[in-house]
């Protein structure tokens, strides 16, 4: 008999100077969606920063957890005037995503006050 295991979360994060961007690998689940939430508000304050790219080429499953992490970091970086990117989403997220409703929350662009951009504008 074989045991799966969970593929092993990773996170890095390379603050660059206008930009703060994040790599997840493995699962972000209810056991790792905190690290990813941490990373985000030690990291998010930095003077000048415009944007925020979350790479997800390395992720391997999202639950509930995640999914709601990832509404709070929008909520945060809207607040921040930071622009979001979901970078490299892989299949499963993208169909969580659509699945909840959530997909163009999460990617639309957004005006320089925190609002969703109206369609035809800019």
């Amino acid at each position: 008999m074989t045991t799966s295991h969970p593929p092993a979360f990773t996170l890095t994060v390379d603050v660059q100077p206008t930009a703060l961007v994040i790599r997840v690998g493995g699962d972000l689940d209810h056991e790792t969606c905190d690290e990813l939430m941490r990373a985000v508000d030690q990291n998010l304050p930095g003077a000048g920063l415009l944007e925020l790219r979350v790479d997800f080429a390395g992720l391997e499953g999202v639950d509930s957890m995640g999914l709601s992490t990832l509404l709070m970091i929008r909520r945060r970086t809207d607040a921040a005037g930071v622009r979001l990117h979901l970078d490299r989403r892989p299949r499963v997220l993208d169909r969580l995503l659509e699945i909840t409703g959530t997909l163009e929350h999460l990617t639309a662009p957004r005006d320089g006050h925190g609002g969703e951009r109206s369609p035809g504008a800019g």
